[in-house]
């Protein structure tokens, strides 16, 4: 009976053995697929390197003094800098704020027009878009939060010659669009009208462009069709399994204070969670909150800051994700 006893106990603890055995191969097996799959991303964006000039490590801005990330709603300022562009007035520079509510993995997303006339701290009457050569991601920061009453946590500056790579790992097969006329001029290739898939290059071409009737609104539109569709993409299992790669792909063409375990978090539960959501869209200045003016720094979008900073708000609050 005694050997019985003793046999029956050294089988639980193997079997209580093995089973830690098993649960540490996957952890190691886990934290090298992250590993793996992460130096791949690394590795395909390291073929075709930003310049030195616009690369992360060279950018010098004051210390970001964001509001402090707390559970619940996370707002990150997105700023998009076209390294490709050969000349600083075709810079095609895009600013957003993505908006990402942690308990409901819902995310929204705001287009600032960069010819808004606003007032940027110290340096008076100015094109929105301006502040961001002035002073960098801190002073875009401040005159948001000075004109609009927002805060942002985190920012993220995002050189568009990686949006290429970032679109074939998220959408392999391409991104369907309608394109409704032939784009060219300042794109560096010709997109024909007409339902098709653009890979990442081509994609970056549609979104770049704003040589039409609409100008900037329309290269915003095109911004938030094309970012929709990519979130649309990326909420499948193969993409999170495709993470790690996918943060890898974006590492050498950012620059955030966001760090890897809450951009990881993040990404995790916008995949997860955020399934048959769609992405909630506005643009600031809103349709008739502003008039075309010509100003010393040049054409400008003068609009009701007030009525926008309570648009904006709203789009934000809680209580407009539950209508």
């Amino acid at each position: 009976m005694e050997k019985r006893s003793e046999f029956l106990k050294k089988k639980k603890n193997k079997g209580r053995r093995n089973i830690f055995l098993i649960l540490l191969f996957l952890l190691l097996a886990g934290a090298g697929y992250f590993a793996y799959q992460y130096n791949n991303g690394v590795s395909m964006a390291n073929e075709d390197k930003v310049s030195d000039s616009d690369s992360k490590e060279n950018m010098k801005f004051e210390p970001f003094e964001g509001a402090e990330a707390q559970f619940g709603e996370i707002n990150v300022l997105l700023i998009g800098n076209d390294a490709r562009a050969d000349e600083e007035e075709a810079r095609s520079d895009a600013l957003m704020i993505g908006h990402y509510n942690q308990d409901t993995n819902e995310v929204k997303l705001v287009s600032l027009m960069r010819d808004t006339y606003v007032e940027v701290p110290e340096y008076g009457m100015q094109k929105l878009n301006a502040a961001f050569f002035l002073g960098g991601p801190e002073l875009v920061r401040k005159t948001i939060k000075h004109n609009f009453d927002v805060d942002v946590q985190y920012y993220a500056i995002v050189n568009f010659e990686g949006f290429s790579k970032i679109v074939d790992v998220i959408a392999p097969e391409g991104i369907e669009v309608d394109i409704p006329y032939a784009m060219s001029h300042g794109i560096g290739m010709t997109l024909e009208p007409g339902e098709q898939h653009l890979n990442g290059d081509q994609l970056l071409g549609y979104v770049r462009f704003r040589h039409d009737i609409q100008s900037d609104f329309g290269r915003v539109k095109r911004q938030q069709e094309a970012l929709s569709k990519l979130k649309d993409e990326a909420v499948s299992m193969n993409t999170l399994f495709n993470l790690p790669k996918l943060l890898g792909v974006i590492d050498p063409y950012i620059d955030t204070n966001v760090d890897g375990k809450t951009l990881f978090t993040i990404g995790k539960g916008m995949l997860t969670g955020g399934k048959s959501k769609d992405l909630e869209t506005l643009r600031i200045p809103a349709e008739g909150t502003y008039i075309d003016r010509r100003v010393n720094v040049g054409e400008v979008l003068d609009a009701d800051l007030d009525q926008n900073k309570d648009l904006l708000k709203e789009f934000l609050s809680d209580a407009n994700q539950n209508n």
